[in-house]
């Protein structure tokens, strides 16, 4: 029987895989490889192309990440709305999970974690904003709850709140999370991650002190940061969160700050340098017990944090 990722994370340092988007991206997808033509529908590939999903899954793996997120980024109801699929939120998301779970079964060297990312709803509830602001938060606690129950019934070790933006969101899909789990009658590991700016401060202006005030309290079994930055702008922010001494800490930064190049985001942190500055992470701060990496990252990036993680443990 496989370890909790929870037991396991409090032994060794867990390594999470790299982005997804710009993997899918190698294939050179065309709108018709999408549902419906619907281009740009990443998630919708799992019912077009599950076995691009599945070779980018298998890479991470071969790379030596220890857990893969599904590609369910953006699969929460209100998104899954845009591209006409929100009435099969809950059908996506366990066969998405599914599939994560069964390339993850072809590896066993070692345990191996399927994690169920739920990215945010593009909508910003904490806002006055005609468009972005007015949608209530019962909506967005629903739209989380459908998710979940998908990605828990297709077999997810654990859920994964990512790249949000808005506190209030988060506050909404934790909870969403927890009714799916109450409604399977099954509890799985949750993390919560909110992203922030090069000062340490969400889109809307909430400081990483306030946002891990606000949730840490919440049941949640991890706090996070992922996206926006590089690892050496997640610095201040890691060493607060450190010092709080009290959840176990993810830490999944992009491969340096975005450059903008013909109007295009370029992420040009090498895996080398990466490695050693996550290496400071796992070394100088106890709480951090996951890495991976986000934009910019690709299996090249996950096989150099895989070393510095070997050779930490050798020590």
């Amino acid at each position: 029987m496989k370890q909790n990722i929870l037991d396991a994370m409090s032994q060794r340092i867990l390594l999470f895989d790299g982005a997804m988007g710009t993997e899918i991206q190698k294939f050179n997808p065309e709108p018709k490889d999408f549902p419906d033509g619907k281009d740009g529908f990443n998630d919708g590939l799992i019912l077009t192309h599950p076995e691009w999903i599945r070779q980018i899954h298998r890479e991470y793996l071969k790379a030596g990440a220890d857990c893969i997120e599904t590609n369910s980024f953006g699969s929460n109801k209100l998104k899954l709305d845009e591209y006409g699929f929100g009435e099969k939120t809950v059908e996506m998301n366990q066969k998405i999970a599914a599939l994560a779970s069964e390339v993850s079964s072809e590896f066993s060297d070692k345990p191996r974690y399927v994690i169920g990312s739920m990215g945010p709803t593009g909508f910003l509830p904490s806002s006055n904003d005609p468009d972005l602001g007015q949608i209530s938060l019962s909506e967005i606690k629903d739209a989380y709850a459908l998710q979940a129950e998908g990605l828990i019934l297709g077999g997810v070790d654990a859920l994964l709140i990512e790249t949000s933006q808005d506190i209030l969101e988060v506050k909404m899909a934790i909870e969403g999370a927890q009714e799916a789990m109450k409604k399977i009658g099954k509890k799985v590991p949750l993390i919560a991650n909110v992203t922030l700016d090069q000062y340490g401060k969400m889109l809307l202006g909430t400081n990483v002190q306030a946002a891990y005030t606000t949730i840490s309290d919440m049941g949640i079994d991890v706090f996070g940061l992922n996206c926006s930055t590089g690892p050496i702008e997640m610095t201040p922010s890691v060493r607060w969160l450190d010092e709080q001494d009290d959840l176990k800490l993810l830490v999944v930064p992009n491969a340096g700050m975005p450059e903008n190049e013909g109007g295009h985001a370029v992420y040009k942190m090498t895996p080398e340098k990466m490695a050693d500055a996550l290496k400071d992470f796992i070394t100088k701060y106890k709480q951090v017990r996951i890495i991976g990496g986000c934009c910019g990252t690709n299996p090249a990036h996950i096989a150099a944090l895989r070393k510095v993680i070997d050779e930490a443990d050798r020590k």
